[in-house]
């Protein structure tokens, strides 16, 4: 196998980071060509969870996927926390009609509010807008903000928001949210490694599961998942260069339902990447093709 370190800044600072850094590793599929793997946990990864991120990276650079079931896959566009003129654009590029909003960080509610019907009123009454508090509320704030961002999509033209993402911290918190509001609950950052989704849906925790090939330990973990609960998926990445990506978007073509956009164009947060040819969304879709690993 090869090994090669990489580090890729981003084009727009997300989450308080600014660059993503880690190892690629080359190995060989069963029919003899190269395979391509990706090692990238963030740094404050536990040595557990950052060996799931191994597993994957093993996955990939042995060539262990399975067979797609389509051939592209839907994809949102990720909206960070920017004025809303430039909010709006980046809503609507490369031909996106879904568009995840990030809410609850830095700024104040009056301003994810604007920005939410900014982003409905730029994609359209076909649009669909979700958002992400990436579980910064407890839940009160939830169901108070949820009332307030919904009502937001609705003024901006679209039916309100598709749902929200893990909008507090812990599974049982999630379940009241639930109980609370009529805005779909999507669970992110509860579903981490195997066995977490079985926690989430025992709980009534989830109208969706959110699942990131690598932090489950790859695509084949997360088809387990998929195959134990009769429940709406949502594929996502984790911020990985175009090489990590290609994992996720390759567990987005195995899935046998897809009936919501995935959080795959992330590679356009980029400001460079691994690969020659970066993997984004083109007309709202995306697909898996050879790549040029560059570093």
């Amino acid at each position: 196998m090869e090994f090669r370190a990489f580090r890729v800044p981003l084009a727009t600072r997300f989450r308080g980071v600014t660059e993503r850094s880690g190892v690629l590793i080359r190995g060989t599929a069963p029919d003899g060509s190269d395979a391509w793997g990706e090692y990238s946990p963030f740094p404050d990864y536990t040595p557990e969870r950052a060996s799931r991120w191994w597993e994957a990276a093993m996955e990939a650079a042995h060539g262990l996927w399975p067979e797609p079931v389509r051939d592209v896959v839907p994809v949102n566009s990720i909206v960070p926390e920017l004025p809303s003129g430039r909010a709006a654009q980046l809503a609507v590029e490369n031909g996106c009609t879904t568009a995840k909003v990030k809410v609850a960080g830095t700024v104040s509610l009056k301003d994810d509010v604007r920005r939410v019907e900014a982003v409905a009123r730029a994609l359209g009454p076909t649009g669909k807008v979700r958002v992400d508090a990436n579980g910064a509320w407890d839940v009160e704030t939830a169901v108070r903000s949820l009332r307030e961002l919904d009502a937001a999509a609705k003024a901006g033209g679209a039916e309100g928001l598709e749902y929200v993402e893990q909008p507090c911290r812990t599974a049982g918190e999630l379940a009241e949210v639930r109980r609370q509001t009529s805005v779909l609950v999507a669970a992110d950052e509860s579903v981490r490694i195997p066995g977490d989704a079985d926690e989430v849906m025992r709980l009534g925790a989830a109208d969706i599961l959110v699942l990131k090939a690598a932090p489950m330990g790859g695509v084949r973990n997360c088809l387990d998942v998929v195959d134990r609960w009769d429940v709406p998926i949502v594929v996502s990445s984790a911020m990985e260069s175009s090489v990590g990506l290609a994992a996720g978007l390759a567990l987005a073509l195995a899935v046998p339902e897809l009936p919501y956009a995935c959080g795959l164009g992330t590679s356009a947060l980029l400001a460079a990447d691994t690969v020659a040819a970066p993997l984004i969304p083109v007309e709202g879709t995306m697909r898996l093709t050879p790549m040029e690993v560059i570093v």
